[in-house]
């Protein structure tokens, strides 16, 4: 009997790699606006064909290229590249932390916190020192919070927010039993 070489395993395609850009953003952005690759193309001055090929991420693109395609979105080129650069969603787990009788489980982003707090009723929270240049809102989902910010008082019910600079001083007490959502939005990278 003969003997066999074994056979060189076949050459299998590994699924691709995500590319380091995603310009398929630009057709999210195109689509978003209404607009088709003709009026892409009509207010950026760039042809069809390039377009099209960003968008499926056939081909790169210059800079200049970019920041004509950026400039029709009314945006600059910089921020078309962090776009296509960053994760179309990014995923966190909560952490959770208590502080002077009010429970809160975070997430933490880049540019915003957001924390989902509980509170007993007569719980009195008032720490102004964690906050840096930030703008806060506050939206009671159930139960009753009084805020009091610099000398104003707001108290807030269900379904009702309020939006404040957390710079200034600001205390919160539970009214009731309560549990509500604060959004803490860094000033610097607002949208």
């Amino acid at each position: 009997m003969a003997q066999r070489t074994p056979s060189k395993p076949s050459s299998s395609s590994s699924p691709p790699s995500r590319p380091r850009y995603d310009f398929s953003v630009v057709r999210q952005l195109r689509q978003r606006e209404g607009q088709t690759l003709a009026q892409l193309s009509q207010a950026s001055g760039i042809s069809v064909p390039v377009i099209s090929k960003l968008e499926r991420n056939q081909s790169s693109a210059e800079l200049e290229t970019i920041a004509k395609i950026a400039s029709a979105f009314g945006m600059a080129g910089s921020d078309l590249v962090a776009l296509a650069e960053s994760s179309l969603a990014h995923r966190k787990k909560a952490d959770g932390y208590e502080s002077e009788g009010f429970y809160f489980h975070r997430i933490r982003y880049a540019n915003h916190h957001s924390f989902l707090g509980e509170a007993e009723k007569g719980a009195k929270l008032s720490r102004p020192d964690i906050h840096g240049d930030d703008l806060e809102t506050c939206w009671v989902i159930n139960g009753s919070l009084r805020l009091t910010i610099g000398e104003q008082t707001i108290t807030l019910a269900p379904g009702e927010s309020v939006q404040f600079d957390a710079i200034q001083n600001h205390t919160y007490e539970a009214l009731e039993d309560t549990i509500f959502i604060l959004l803490h939005l860094k000033k610097s990278n607002r949208f």
